[in-house]
């Protein structure tokens, strides 16, 4: 199923013209690496510049990196025959993407915690184009738990890591730290350059987090989402290009940067917010996790305490998709999520039917690390085909990627002369 995956990925991609690609180098044994893939970026039409560290240049030359490159390599950040350019701004506007290679702990520990001490570090904090990370270090390194706080950190923050390979280390040992190859770093630097702008002129309505559904002024039914799936296809779908408008459930997270925000506490509010700015969307991902029930009726007072069992009474709200659905244009790509604790793939196959969606997005919620609260997720996208293809575990900043590259592929296929 995974080779599925890479084919659907294949196939969706958008082919690269000529890129901006920025390249820094840190102090690594596997520094000498970074010339094959400068020279692998330049043979792929690229124009490339060269960031290298103090450190890295203990490792390999300037005149190696400008030689293949073809351009001046930056180490400082005041260049002396620059005096009134600031080269972290400079770099940074001119970077379509940032691909440290390698990237070792100490660069990855900066950029995890905001420390800007020199030219490299400082453009990354000014820059917003995408950032790939090559780690290499050694095995005991890697694994150290703040090492690996740190990765987490920035996959959370949208940073995009190619490896490290296992395999025999500088210092001799085996184990998990080697540089991934050039090749692959370059192949991973093309499929997201393919991404960068593919929603462009496109609308995506997502939903984020729960609702609440008040008992009385102060107790309320909901469940435990975070909003951080919904939060994460929202921000990439930004990133990609998309005018995006999220509807948000009541959530602690911070909101990304999006078009337009429309916060909402109950279903009730939830299915207007979404019937009011359906027209036009081209996409309507539901990720929130909306009340199924909510109270007959609101108490006007919080209800004391009383000896005995309480009585509630509840009545099914509206189904928002379903509503969606019915509004919405035949052109519009309608995609579920279907939390679930057993039977999940069978279970989101009903759903999947009876709603009448393009796609849906099962999780098996009761496993740990994924679904509710969680940073990762385990899932499996179903189409209404039968087609199916089952994810590993992965952080739900790398999910909301491939449920956009599915979602671009619905929304080519219902395009006059669109379909497989």
């Amino acid at each position: 199923m995974e080779g599925k995956v890479s084919k659907r990925d294949m196939e969706h991609r958008k082919t690269p013209g000529s890129a901006h690609i920025l390249v820094g180098v840190t102090g690594s044994i596997a520094a000498y690496k970074a010339a094959e893939l400068v020279r692998l970026l330049r043979r792929r039409k690229h124009e490339v510049r060269v960031i290298l560290t103090a450190n890295g240049a203990k490792f390999i030359t300037a005149e190696t990196l400008q030689t293949l490159s073809g351009n001046p390599v930056r180490c400082e950040m005041f260049a002396p025959n620059r005096p009134d350019t600031l080269e972290h701004i400079s770099l940074s506007d001119w970077a379509e993407i940032l691909v440290v290679a390698p990237a070792t702990a100490n660069i990855i520990g900066k950029f995890a915690n905001g420390i800007a001490d020199d030219l490299l570090s400082t453009t990354f904090l000014s820059c917003d184009c995408p950032v790939v990370l090559a780690p290499a270090m050694n095995v005991r390194m890697y694994e150290k738990r703040v090492v690996q706080e740190n990765i987490r950190k920035l996959q959370r923050l949208g940073v995009r890591f190619v490896g490290p390979q296992e395999g025999e280390l500088a210092s001799g040992a085996t184990g998990k730290g080697r540089m991934s190859s050039p090749e692959e770093i370059a192949e991973a630097v093309t499929f997201i350059l393919g991404r960068v702008g593919d929603f462009e002129g496109h609308k995506v309505l997502v939903t984020a987090g729960p609702t609440r559904e008040m008992i009385d002024p102060v107790r309320f039914i909901s469940n435990r989402s975070s909003g951080r799936m919904g939060l994460a296809i929202a921000e990439s779908a930004a990133r990609r290009g998309a005018s995006v408008t999220l509807v948000c459930g009541p959530i602690s997270l911070p909101l990304p940067s999006v078009s337009k925000v429309v916060n909402v506490v109950s279903a009730e509010e939830m299915n207007s917010a979404v019937l009011d700015n359906l027209t036009g969307q081209d996409a309507l991902i539901m990720a929130a996790a909306v009340s199924d029930y909510r109270p007959t009726q609101m108490a006007q007072h919080k209800i004391k305490k009383a000896t005995g069992p309480m009585r509630l009474t509840l009545q099914r709200t509206d189904d928002v998709i379903c509503q969606a659905r019915k509004k919405a244009s035949p052109k519009t790509v309608i995609v579920g999520f279907a939390a679930e604790t057993e039977n999940v793939i069978e279970n989101a196959r009903q759903k999947l039917s009876a709603k009448g969606l393009d796609l849906i997005v099962a999780n098996d919620v009761s496993l740990p690390d994924s679904g509710f609260e969680a940073k990762t997720n385990v899932a499996a996208l179903i189409w209404p085909d039968g087609d199916i293809v089952q994810l590993e575990k992965m952080p739900k900043t790398e999910l909301a990627e491939r449920i956009l590259d599915a979602v671009l592929q619905l929304i080519h296929s219902k395009q006059p002369g669109g379909g497989d």
